[in-house]
């Protein structure tokens, strides 16, 4: 398990958090803290039992709704040279599309392009990284966690209560969060989340890419639902005279709710038997 907590009177140098350029993209302002527990500045104005409890039902709604919309996925994966500037990347876009039958699936846009010179991967271990549920902590999941209040922070303008989350038992087959998640204060809704997948074999990922740990902002849609809006996760390959950093950065954008399917058509009404003649008399 580890402990991440945010702008709590601590600073960290960026080197201590993973390779790459020390700056955070320009949407989010990414602040980061690893070490020990810190106290509660105060408890919260409601019971942590029922702030879980509420979150946990809302984020069953927002997996409910996501289905519902379709969006664009911008995935990319940057190599970064000695300089700390980007010396390569893949990139790859595809939107959501609902067929006919109601299943939804990802139609590329485009085909994926790459200048990457020392990564190499498959198309399977993109889809295999692109797998990651967007919602840790569901009712159904709750039981499986220990999920214990740390403190509050500000995130993008929304004032969050902090929760620490930790398996309580790993198995092989089914990784399981481990990490933070941001509820909002006042809606009692996830906004952002920090960690990585487990199982009793270690951190779940690609062999081929070595994004683990991954810090998620939520975007709220139609004033109804958070649902994921960036991610990004940071990583090294090993070369023989270096550690070459790379990153991934995912981007959901274009939320717009699928039309309503159509409904089946009526089936034409068979026409009415003709009424039988009598047969006649001799």
């Amino acid at each position: 398990m580890f402990v991440l907590l945010s702008s709590f009177g601590l600073k960290v140098n960026a080197q201590e958090n993973g390779p790459g350029p020390l700056e955070p993209p320009p949407e989010h302002k990414i602040t980061r803290i690893v070490g020990g527990i810190s106290l509660p500045e105060a408890p919260p104005s409601l019971p942590p039992a029922e702030i879980i409890k509420n979150f946990t039902q809302r984020e069953d709604s927002f997996a409910a709704a996501r289905p519902l919309y379709a969006y664009r996925r911008t995935v990319r994966i940057q190599e970064f040279g000695l300089d700390g500037k980007p010396s390569g990347e893949y990139l790859s876009t595809s939107d959501a599309i609902r067929s006919s039958d109601g299943k939804i699936y990802e139609r590329s846009v485009s085909a994926p392009q790459s200048t990457l010179e020392m990564l190499q991967f498959a198309p399977d271990d993109v889809h295999a990284l692109l797998q990651i549920p967007p919602f840790p902590v569901t009712t159904s999941q709750l039981s499986k966690y220990n999920v214990v209040y740390l403190n509050t922070e500000t995130v993008d303008e929304v004032q969050c209560y902090i929760f620490q989350v930790s398996p309580k038992t790993l198995d092989r087959r089914n990784p399981l969060f481990d990490g933070v998640i941001w509820v909002d204060q006042k809606y009692l809704e996830v906004v952002k989340t920090y960690g990585k997948w487990v199982t009793d074999l270690g951190e779940f990922h690609p062999a081929s890419l070595p994004f683990s740990t991954f810090e998620t902002y939520r975007e709220n849609v139609d004033g109804k639902y958070w649902l994921p809006d960036y991610a990004r996760a940071d990583g090294s390959i090993k070369l023989k005279d270096r550690d070459v950093p790379i990153r991934v950065t995912i981007k959901w954008t274009n939320y717009k709710p699928f039309p309503p399917a159509a409904a089946p058509a009526a089936s034409p009404t068979p026409p009415a038997p003709a009424p039988s003649t009598p047969p006649a008399k001799p």
